[in-house]
């Protein structure tokens, strides 16, 4: 990875599973389906997304997979140890990956600028104002 580029660095909590991507995000958002609520336990989850390329991972991890909304598989990558959920997609298959943006070590690189399943959205979860939002996932 080069050492001009943007690098952000996280893992789980026990600091078993741990990345390191370089370069700015594909995309970053925040999804409000009911998958992404559940497994977080929250209103939503905050995302951002890297090419595959672009990211490494260190240390094992156990995986949940569920019906995506395109009918394919859903992928969430989590700590065996802490149960800490830390990023999506299947390492050395898929083309990208969803890191869940809770598990960054500096939060403050985290710049949503979307919403994601919007219609399954509680009431009481915020959608902040400036965000695009989209009913589904965006084509």
């Amino acid at each position: 990875m080069g050492e001009n580029r943007a690098r952000h660095t996280g893992g789980c909590l026990c600091g078993a599973v741990r990345y390191e991507a370089e370069g700015d995000p594909l995309f970053a958002g925040y999804c409000y389906c009911a998958d992404c609520r559940k497994a977080s336990g929250s209103g939503f989850i905050p995302f951002i997304g890297f090419a595959s390329t672009a990211v490494r991972f260190s240390g094992e991890t156990r995986q949940f997979r569920s019906k995506s909304f395109r009918g394919g598989e859903a992928v969430r990558n989590f700590c065996p140890v802490c149960g800490g959920l830390v990023f999506g997609g299947e390492v050395g298959k898929d083309e990208s990956h969803t890191i869940y943006a809770g598990s960054l070590d500096d939060p403050s690189s985290f710049h949503p600028k979307m919403a994601i399943f919007t219609r399954d959205r509680p009431a009481w979860a915020l959608l902040p104002p400036d965000f695009t939002a989209f009913d589904t996932m965006p084509e």
